[in-house]
């Protein structure tokens, strides 16, 4: 008899994991735990939206009041500091700065900061010139809204961390499943898969991109999606230190999205974008040399300090846009259980703020299954996920003694991040098993310098066959297909 599970959740972005994480937190009565299954089309957690964003965590005055994006961003907000702490990841509260040149700017900031008061948000103010260079001497405006709780994470190692802690709790992580079909038979889930058929007596719809496609599997016919593709620029960390907080332009509600920002990551780079564009395919992550010209044009306004010589690398993201039939704008999350799809949680067009409101939202579905399934709390549930050594970042003292009790910290494979061969063999010995050359590159952050893995990536590649014993034509480098090698140059 095929095993069946509690609960199934499809989709491994933040979301998905953080409701795995949050479902590991209880027990179901008569069992010591529940049995939770995380289904995954891509080869990694974090293959999409996820992965793909500008890594801030937001205050949450950007939505409209009374909205469930307002609600659980502010939520997701106040809360981080805990969460981060418990995920041992990096995180920054740094501030964030939306600025105007014109009267007409400052009316739409005001606003802005009254929407912001609404929703809960602390400490918005109105400044300027001279407090915009106070706080933020390398942005130009005259005027801006200051949101002091604004801050900046690494989205990698965010979605990574939550799905580490949910599976050293109990929750089953399966990579290159993507679900075809779902019908319930008597009472239990039938999912069908790219690669077999699972069972549940509970499903959970976090399917991102994919959400409109999963709910019409079920017959709610309500939603679609429509993909909106962001293209971003990075910079070379040696103009990191120009930037130290989030900065934005008010927003243009007929460009959509929040405009194009500059955004300081954890790690040090900075990001420009992302640019808004409507787009027919869900996976097409291409970038354009028409947008680019645009991010720099844009950018520069507000951050006139970068040169083409900064550029390192651009990337795309897709955000799954919900639009509302009823008022013609961006609709809010839908999270929901109805009656006629019994024991199936459905969550579509979670975009921004998604990020910041993964935990609030997991917490949501969790409350929706309480209504209808007696959950206990799980005892032996460890919040704690033990993040891993960076060694660039340890005193000389520390690296000394990493090197003594572990030669391979002696060893750089990465030399622009200053990533040590132990520290890419932790990566590829990951507790999800994931394989694939960028599941490396976001769990040690090597490739992801100057040289953007010119130096490092075939040293990595070859750690990655030695380890996991594979021939270099089964290296892959994100998904099914993307063959990193065909055979040898020369013998």
């Amino acid at each position: 008899m095929s095993k069946i599970y509690n609960f199934v959740v499809i989709g491994a972005g933040v979301v998905g994991n953080a409701v795995a994480r949050e479902l590991s937190k209880y027990t179901i009565k008569g069992e010591d735990k529940v049995n939770v299954l995380v289904l995954e089309k891509g080869l990694d957690v974090c293959c999409g939206t996820s992965a793909r964003n500008s890594g801030v965590l937001h205050a949450g005055f950007n939505n409209k009041i009374g909205s469930k994006m307002a609600k659980y961003c502010v939520e997701g907000n106040l809360g981080f500091d805990k969460v981060a702490k418990e995920l041992d990841i990096p995180f920054k509260r740094t501030g964030k700065v939306v600025v105007g040149f014109t009267e007409e700017d400052k009316e739409k900031l005001i606003k802005m900061k009254e929407q912001g008061d609404a929703n809960g948000c602390p400490g918005l103010e109105i400044i300027d010139k001279k407090r915009i260079k106070e706080l933020c001497p390398t942005i130009d405006g005259e005027y801006a809204m200051y949101s002091p709780m604004t801050g900046v994470l690494n989205p990698f190692e965010y979605t990574i961390g939550l799905a580490e802690n949910a599976h050293q709790n109990g929750v089953e992580y399966l990579f290159d499943k993507e679900v075809k079909n779902i019908e319930r038979i008597d009472r239990i889930y039938n999912i069908t898969t790219t690669d077999g058929i699972f069972k549940s007596k509970w499903v959970i719809n976090c399917a991102g991109l994919n959400s409109d496609k999963i709910a019409k599997m079920l017959g709610i016919n309500d939603y679609t999606i429509y993909p909106c593709r962001g293209e971003y620029f990075i910079l070379d960390k040696r103009i990191g230190d120009l930037l130290n907080m989030p900065a934005y332009p008010v927003p243009n509600p007929k460009a959509g999205g929040l405009g194009i920002h500059l955004t300081p990551s954890v790690d040090g780079n900075v990001l420009i974008g992302p640019s808004s564009e409507y787009i027919d395919d869900n996976d097409d992550y291409a970038a354009t040399k028409k947008t680019m010209d645009m991010l720099i044009k844009e950018g520069g306004k507000i951050f006139p300090h970068f040169k083409r010589e900064h550029f390192i690398r651009n990337f795309s993201g897709i955000r799954p846009k919900l639009v509302s039939e009823e008022t013609g704008g961006y609709a809010d999350f839908i999270i929901e259980r109805r009656e006629e799809t019994p024991c199936f949680v459905n969550l579509v067009g979670i975009e921004s703020p998604g990020l910041t409101s993964a935990t609030p939202i997991a917490k949501e579905v969790v409350r929706l299954i309480k209504k209808v399934e007696y959950l206990s709390d799980n005892e032996s549930f460890n919040p704690i996920r033990k993040g891993k050594i960076k060694f660039s970042e340890q005193p000389l003292d520390v690296q000394k003694k990493l090197i003594e009790e572990n030669p391979d910290y002696g060893e750089i494979i990465c030399r622009c991040e200053t990533i040590t061969k132990a520290e890419v063999l932790s990566a590829i010995n990951n507790p999800l098993g994931v394989e694939t050359v960028t599941g490396i590159k976001y769990r040690c952050r090597s490739m992801m310098g100057r040289c953007q893995g010119g130096y490092c990536q075939t040293r990595i590649t070859e750690l990655l066959m030695q380890e996991k014993d594979k021939k270099r034509e089964e290296i892959l480098y994100n998904r099914i297909n993307s063959n990193m090698f065909t055979g040898k140059v020369r013998d």
